[in-house]
């Protein structure tokens, strides 16, 4: 089996073409950090810790790698510039899997219970609802019954937008007039989607955080109505962050920690920015794993995050 496993190359494909953007400006940074050294010292050290730092990965995560190098170096001894790749795969890669991110390879859900629930939130703009539908894609290809909500009721927009998602995927879209209850929408999705055997249920929700206690309090309601229906729902709340804003997503998810426990994270954009490098630092300060990312507009373009994968097509590896 190749170092990509059962990932296809037409997945490889589209990852590393998504990744163009943000690969030109990591690895360029990084070539100039090293450039006429032969290994890797205090210097090459401070040149890289900026050109990660600049790369949107974050002042607090690219210490951590920083550390973790200079740790590999003095117990290696001598450690040429021609390695610096191969062992920040490796470092970025193990600190990934110490934020509970799992390397992803299948659309399976657990068979325990169902239907399986991801509650999603998310500020508007960021690729919310198109992740959802990408989403309800994925999970029907995969063989999966899709119910989704449209609890969003605040925004006409929203509704409407998961309602021609729903007719474009072929799954049922459960909602009511704007303005209604979000609660009561979650609540009917999940009983119409548990009556009719549903395997997963996605639910849509507000994306307003300029009050965080309305927020707060409107996520809290709309779980404890969930749990009458489904005592485990939601299994998963899943955090979308638009990739191309770089720190600013730090920021959203910093915000959305303080008022919801956070499962997960979808990353969206990733194709039209270079500051791909945020996926790790948001990962990493928040302590959350990276489930999905986006990388363009085709169905097939939300993916399921590989940390391995990532790593190695940010670094160029194998080119």
């Amino acid at each position: 089996m190749g170092i990509f496993g059962f990932f296809n190359k037409n997945k490889k494909e589209v990852l590393d073409n998504g990744l163009e953007k943000t690969k030109h400006s990591v690895f360029d940074k990084i070539q100039r950090a090293v450039m006429g050294k032969s290994t890797v010292d205090d210097e090459v050290l401070d040149n890289l810790e900026e050109a990660l730092i600049t790369s949107d990965i974050g002042v607090e995560t690219t210490l951590k790698i920083i550390k973790r190098i200079e740790e590999r170096v003095a117990r290696d001894k001598y450690v040429s510039t021609s390695e610096l790749n191969g062992i920040m795969r490796d470092e970025i890669a193990a600190l990934l899997t110490e934020n509970n991110t799992a390397d992803n390879d299948d659309w399976d859900l657990p068979t325990d219970h169902r239907p399986y629930v991801i509650l999603v939130v998310g500020v508007n703009g960021v690729g919310k609802t198109t992740t959802i539908g990408k989403l309800a894609y994925q999970f029907k290809k995969s063989g999966k019954k899709v119910y989704l909500g449209a609890a969003d009721t605040f925004r006409a927009a929203a509704v409407e937008q998961i309602s021609i998602w729903g007719e474009r995927v072929g799954v049922p879209v459960i909602k009511q007039q704007m303005g209604s209850d979000p609660a009561s929408v979650a609540f009917d999705t999940l009983y119409s989607a548990k009556a009719n055997g549903a395997d997963v249920v996605i639910i849509d929700t507000a994306g307003r955080l300029h009050n965080k206690v309305g927020l707060m309090n409107e996520l809290k309601k709309i779980k404890d109505v969930m749990k009458k229906v489904l005592p485990e729902a939601p299994d998963e709340v899943l955090l979308v962050l638009d990739g191309s804003t770089g720190q600013n997503a730090f920021e959203q998810a910093k915000q959305f920690a303080q008022v919801t426990q956070i499962t997960s994270l979808a990353i969206t954009k990733l194709d039209g920015t270079a500051k791909g490098g945020v996926v790790i630092g948001i990962s990493d300060q928040l302590k959350v794993p990276v489930k999905y990312i986006g990388l363009g507009e085709s169905m097939e373009s939300l993916q399921l995050f590989n940390r391995r994968q990532f790593v190695d097509s940010l670094f160029n590896a194998n080119k």
